[in-house]
């Protein structure tokens, strides 16, 4: 019966979770649009906005947000991309904080308390970023932690979605009293894999890093053609050292941007670079793991890399070539954390793996010996 509840539980909270991770997917690409339609600014307070629970309608509640904040005027359009952003967070925040709850309350079950307690205490930092990002006038460096802040909160509960999944699926074999072995394939994973794994989180999340910082300097348009820029291989006058200043000013507000053109410039060619590295490296390692598939079992997990991997580097060729659409935009920034999940999802199932130890070089996939 113990097993039977367990499962039970585990099933509801891995549902529960899967909803938070739709909502977090849905909050960060919200984000997204929110700066791409430059509505960072368009509540100039929070958590509400001109002193509202709603963007000011009616010319009465536009008259008092006006004297409220005569710097910034009502723009109503602006308003709601702002507010649906914070609503969608605010529910979010409320799915994950029930989740902490319930495996507080159900801990000598067998549910996981740290890491929902973990993504909790994390929100509320999440949160305190989101206010910066407003009271401090769209401060890049805190525009970028923030939208790495969204990774992160997914990707942490992408993780508990997991650990959910497999403990229900243990309680239900323990209620069906099977060995725990019983279901194991004979997979094993090469020792020397993992620095490879974890060296292309790496890059994944630097990548990322560099593409908010891009984000937050406005430094997309900076190059509108490919393979050159502003025609050419390297542009000359590139300013990184102004292009990467993270004690830069941010005048009255950073609405736009500030940066020179050489500075942008700089940012957006080292998201390139970026990109070309990720893409090298991971062809490498795909095609590794691709050929010792039948020896891992990894085969799905890296065919999703690849293919988010393809799908990312086209919306981000697209958006130069269409000067940075909206749509086209904000599914690159979802694409980009669909990647960064699917790298996870690769990391989490080779886990799963026991370890091998390869006893010859000229394919280290396909002869090894258990450790």
């Amino acid at each position: 019966m113990a097993a039977v509840a367990t499962t039970t539980l585990a099933r509801r909270m891995w549902i529960w979770s899967l909803l938070a991770c739709a909502l977090a997917a849905v909050v960060i690409m919200l984000g997204a649009w929110t700066r791409l339609v430059h509505a960072g600014l368009g509540c100039p307070d929070w958590p509400g906005c001109y002193g509202f629970l709603t963007v000011p309608q009616s010319a009465e509640h536009i008259a008092i947000a006006n004297a409220r904040f005569p710097d910034t005027p009502v723009d109503v359009a602006k308003g709601w991309p702002e507010m649906i952003h914070r609503y969608a967070a605010g529910t979010l925040g409320l799915v994950i904080f029930g989740l902490a709850t319930a495996a507080i309350r159900n801990r000598h079950k067998g549910i996981p308390v740290g890491l929902p307690v973990f993504i909790a205490a994390f929100v509320v930092l999440q949160g305190a970023f989101g206010m910066w990002t407003v009271t401090l006038k769209l401060w890049p460096q805190v525009v970028a932690l923030h939208l790495l802040g969204g990774f992160t909160t997914l990707t942490l509960l992408v993780l508990l979605a997991l650990r959910l999944h497999r403990l229900q699926a243990s309680a239900r074999r323990a209620g069906a009293q099977q060995s725990r072995s019983s279901g194991e394939r004979p997979y094993r994973v090469p020792a020397g894999l993992w620095p490879w794994l974890y060296g292309g989180l790496f890059l994944v999340i630097l990548q990322i890093a560099l593409g908010a910082w891009t984000a937050a300097n406005y430094a997309a348009v900076a190059c509108t053609d490919l393979p050159t820029c502003q025609g050419q291989w390297w542009p000359a006058g590139m300013d990184f050292r102004h292009g990467f200043d993270i004690a830069q000013q941010v005048g009255p507000n950073y609405l736009g941007g500030q940066l020179t053109a050489d500075g942008r410039v700089a940012i957006h060619m080292s998201h390139r670079l970026g990109a070309l590295v990720v893409l090298v490296y991971f062809s490498g390692l795909l095609a590794w793991l691709w050929r010792g598939r039948h020896h891992t079992g990894l085969g799905g997990a890296t065919a999703l890399v690849a293919g988010v991997l393809a799908l990312q580097i086209l919306l981000g060729l697209a958006n130069v070539w269409l000067h940075i659409p909206l749509a086209v935009a904000v599914a690159h920034n979802a694409t980009g954390a669909a990647l960064l999940l699917s790298v996870v999802h690769l990391i989490w199932r080779a886990h799963r793996l026991p370890v091998a130890r390869p006893i010859t070089t000229t394919n280290p996939l396909s002869r090894e010996v258990t450790v």
